[in-house]
């Protein structure tokens, strides 16, 4: 096909702006899917995606669309989420597309998310159209989302009127993308060089690679090289997504598809290598996009020690279809062997564990999240701490640094001074404030990444009563004053217990936990102490009663000193109990820490 008549695309927005049901318009009048095949979310495969409503995963598929001007198109859309802590997936896509359509909601206006994805767009020089959406509702004001597009992201672009549900001004949409999007700069002559932007595994075709072919074609039998890692493979099969695989017998300059060349190790795909021809190379790769790092570390350990193959085996599936996951081999000596995972943020982590149950049957216990530390210790010696077992002594510290954050929180005026005392007491640094328009601003604000990983993001949706949103980037690392938190249970340490907190802080954590961990431990036969301590200083303390069992109750008249031999035998063997027992500690008591 003439490269003039490609047209490559993403959609982008805040999360429930409308991307999922707009690809499904896409794929309808384009006549892509068979009317009997269809569903909604065609494009969200995971049943976690369609049961949530999110995009969790970026999708592509190939259409065809006859234009208004007689010509036929051939369009590659690739969906994306929307959530701040799947924003890699949206940089994935943006590396494999010439433009994208930036959708607004008409009744919420800009968010947090969509600027932070316009800003992303335009790091790749991508043409950006924007679309208010969802027109048709009630309360919806798309004048007002007009000046807000031209007066915040300062774009050009007319924007589009559309409504994804209804199907209004969707064939508009796409005779834009023809008209205003650019056809990829492509040779078909030119040496093979092709950018991995994604990946899958399939128990019959092994690793399937998700390319877009820069220059050059690629065919099955040619030889090729990844050039990061230095493999080489002999191509098996090429072919597109419709969205479902097809094989195709080329991929050309400019198009994007898969290529199958019976990879068996997951790690030997990296996202953003480049391919070739090992016949003829390309000189350079090409520039991929910045690898993420991820911020939010947790321990995953199988309830069954039995399951550690398995578990091992479903993270590494995982790491294929997930850049933004890693994770390693790690011992507790509360749950024996497992593995400490590392996640964009803590809804990532909740996907992955979901998916670890659902998808291969595993049961999980989380410990709880924590971010990276850097940790100068007397020597000199620079480490980097992201489990609480591996924090030094105290004696052997120069300093500890925390990652922080710069937030962006979008948020009606009415809630102004809740936001506000919310971020300070999250040891929040206020930047700036600028009003947006009549109803909202966008409060720009420096947090410790630890503060705000497990429940910032849902108090904000509380105060501002589902109207505000958030995004953040990291911006480097800070000197602060940390603690070791460990939590003993009847005086023995459990480690998966243990967090790093700030040290003003830790007196009102300590107490908390205690007290919650007394609400959710089961009661035993004997007393059971919680104790928060650091180091030897214990500085919380919760106590759960013993069950009453009445040993008495046999007896029936007669003298008291037979009572009160019952009742020592008892309180002997409460005391053995106690020494020789061990408290079984419910995952619900690890969910309660992590809330709090």
């Amino acid at each position: 096909m003439k490269k003039q008549l490609i047209r490559n695309f993403c959609i982008i927005a805040h999360i429930d702006h409308g991307k999922s049901t707009l690809a499904d318009r896409f794929l309808e009048i384009t006549s892509t899917i068979d009317k009997r095949e269809f569903h909604a979310q065609m494009l969200d495969d995971m049943e976690l995606e369609r049961e949530r409503g999110i995009t969790i995963k970026a999708s592509a598929v190939r259409m065809s669309y006859k234009s208004k001007n007689g010509k036929v198109y051939q369009l590659n859309l690739i969906d994306t989420p929307g959530h701040v802590d799947f924003s890699y997936e949206v940089a994935k896509s943006l590396s494999a597309c010439e433009g994208a359509l930036l959708l607004v909601d008409a009744t919420q206006g800009i968010e947090a998310q969509t600027v932070a994805n316009f800003y992303l767009a335009s790091n790749h020089s991508l043409k950006v159209i924007p679309v208010i959406n969802k027109i048709d509702l009630a309360h919806a004001h798309p004048e007002a989302i007009r000046h807000q597009i031209e007066d915040i992201l300062c774009l050009d672009e007319e924007p589009l009127l559309a409504s994804a549900k209804a199907g209004t001004g969707v064939e508009e949409i796409l005779e834009a993308v023809i008209e205003r999007l650019p056809a990829p700069k492509a040779d078909d002559n030119s040496p093979l060089a092709a950018l991995i932007f994604d990946s899958e595994f399939n128990n019959f075709k092994g690793v399937i690679v998700y390319v877009r072919v820069v220059d050059g074609c690629i065919s099955p039998k040619m030889h090729i090289n990844f050039m990061q890692t230095g493999n080489r493979y002999e191509v098996l099969e090429t072919g597109v997504f419709t969205p479902d695989l097809k094989k195709v017998e080329q991929l050309f300059a400019g198009e994007v598809g898969y290529i199958c060349c019976n990879i068996k190790e997951p790690s030997e795909v990296l996202i953003g290598d480049t391919i070739t021809e090992l016949k003829r190379p390309v000189k350079k790769p090409l520039p991929g996009f910045k690898k993420v790092q991820p911020l939010v570390f947790c321990g995953l350990y199988p309830v069954n020690s039995k399951d550690f193959d398995h578990l091992r085996d479903a993270l590494q599936k995982l790491r294929l279809t997930d850049a933004g996951f890693v994770y390693e081999a790690e011992s507790s000596p509360s749950f024996g062997f497992g593995f400490r995972c590392g996640f964009l943020g803590l809804l990532h982590m909740d996907i992955i564990q979901e998916r670890l149950e659902r998808e291969f049957s595993l049961d999980i216990v989380a410990t709880t999240p924590s971010v990276v530390y850097r940790v100068k210790k007397t020597d000199n010696e620079v480490i980097e701490i992201d489990n609480p077992s591996k924090f030094p002594e105290p004696q052997k510290i120069e300093h500890i640094e925390e990652p922080y954050i710069k937030a962006f929180m979008i948020v009606p005026h009415d809630s102004l001074g809740e936001v506000m005392n919310l971020a300070q007491s999250k040891r929040g640094i206020y930047i700036t404030k600028e009003f947006l328009d009549e109803q909202r601003m966008m409060l720009t604000y420096e947090f410790p990444l630890n503060e705000i990983i497990v429940d910032f993001y849902d108090k904000l949706k509380s105060l501002t009563k589902g109207y505000g949103s958030l995004d953040y980037e990291l911006i480097g690392y800070r000197v602060t004053k940390l603690v070791k938190l460990d939590i003993l249970i009847n005086g023995d340490p459990c480690d998966a217990l243990s967090l790093l907190v700030h040290k003003d802080k830790a007196q009102y954590i300590s107490r908390e936990i205690v007290k919650k961990l007394r609400q959710v431990i089961p009661r035993q036969l004997y007393e059971v102490a919680i104790q928060a301590a650091i180091g030897a200083r214990v500085i919380a303390r919760e106590t759960v009663k013993a069950m009453g069992k009445n040993v008495t109750a046999k007896c029936y008249g007669g003298d008291i000193t037979r009572k009160r031999k019952l009742l020592e035998k008892q309180k002997a063997g409460r005391k053995r109990m106690k020494q020789f027992g061990k408290v079984q500690i419910p995952q619900e008591a690890f969910m309660a820490v992590l809330k709090l």
